[in-house]
């Protein structure tokens, strides 16, 4: 049986998307591949034409996960400066939708114990962003140190603030994440 022209494209596509928001959501190692296939509206049988393993799978959604974060990024820089990109990551939204949020902070630690293959695309991804931070920091003696430690910062203080849930102390870690990302850039500015 023959499908229309950009079938498998666009089946490839929904299967990268329901893994990402499934990963970061769900975690790495909780989110099987039937549940993704389901999720995506294909059966298990057609995982395989589209990708050789999980880990495969895992390797791709992240990267696009990553891909769609910084596009998101450069928007935010755009319209607002770093400012607002801080306002954009430390938000209540954002803490409260980790499966269409920042891959790092979800999954970083699952991240760690992926093959050598995934571990290096996560890098190339995360200097891409950190790169993209730095453009903003153009005053400071190392741009990419700045935006290194302040994407640190960040991502620590949503961490935090995604494991105490939508509470007070939630809402006061981020506010105290921006707070010391502001810190340290005007510190090392």
């Amino acid at each position: 049986m023959r499908y229309e022209k950009g079938r498998k494209d666009a089946s490839r596509g929904r299967i990268l998307e329901v893994a990402a928001d499934r990963f970061r959501g769900e975690g790495i190692a909780a989110s099987g591949l039937a549940t993704i296939m389901s999720d995506a509206g294909l059966t298990n049988g057609a995982f395989y034409p589209h990708f050789q393993s999980k880990a495969e799978l895992v390797r791709e959604s992240m990267a696009a996960a990553m891909e769609l974060q910084a596009q998101q990024i450069r928007e935010a820089l755009a319209a607002g400066g770093p400012e607002m990109a801080m306002e954009m990551y430390l938000s209540a939204e954002h803490r409260d939708n980790p499966g269409k949020g920042c891959a790092s902070a979800a999954l970083l630690p699952e991240l760690a114990r992926q093959p050598p293959e995934t571990r290096e695309a996560y890098t190339d991804h995360l200097l891409a962003l950190v790169r993209q931070l730095a453009e903003a920091f153009p005053q400071a003696k190392d741009p990419e140190g700045v935006a290194l430690a302040v994407f640190a910062t960040l991502i620590g203080a949503l961490q935090m603030a995604r494991a105490v849930g939508g509470t007070e102390l939630s809402d006061r870690i981020l506010s105290a994440g921006k707070d010391a990302a502001r810190v340290l850039i005007e510190q090392r500015s």
